[in-house]
């Protein structure tokens, strides 16, 4: 029984929305901030994408005497990826390399979240790369939910 519902959590349990308004997508973690963070980390490099950066805001904000909830953003991407997708629209490069927000909000329920691919492909007039923004969206949704969901 316990599996039955751990199984069904995981299907309709994990929460993503999308705000048209600011083109984020917000994935709920059954996980704390820093093991959300390691298993989005863990996952991306299991697919060869490359973690370039992984910054604590938290512990910066705590540097200069500021609370702030548990707060990390990592960086990643590849260019097998990135590169078609700036063929398609180069200022979209202002956006890349790709981004994991993920943070714990005023009532202790971590999220992660990222950049809609159909957002930035509006921002950028990209309209002709339907497929490298469905590919790259695909991904990132894999990437959250290897990221936010129970253990496996």
């Amino acid at each position: 029984m316990r599996q039955l519902l751990l199984i069904l959590f995981a299907l309709f349990g994990t929460v993503a929305w999308a705000s048209a308004e600011n083109g984020l997508i917000n994935v709920k973690s059954v996980h704390a901030v820093q093991d959300t963070a390691d298993r989005l980390e863990k996952a991306l490099q299991e697919k060869g994408m490359t973690v370039f950066v992984r910054i604590n805001h938290a512990e910066g904000a705590q540097k200069v005497g500021k609370d702030l909830r548990p707060t990390e953003l990592v960086i990643f991407g590849n260019p097998k990826v990135g590169a078609p997708l700036m063929q398609c629209g180069q200022t979209v490069a202002i956006d890349l390399p790709q981004k994991a927000l993920i943070w714990e909000d005023d009532g202790g329920q971590v999220w992660l979240s990222y950049n809609d691919p159909a957002y930035l492909a509006r921002r950028h007039g990209i309209t002709d790369c339907k497929e490298v923004v469905a590919a790259i969206a695909k991904a990132l949704d894999n990437f959250a939910r290897a990221a936010t969901g129970p253990q496996g």
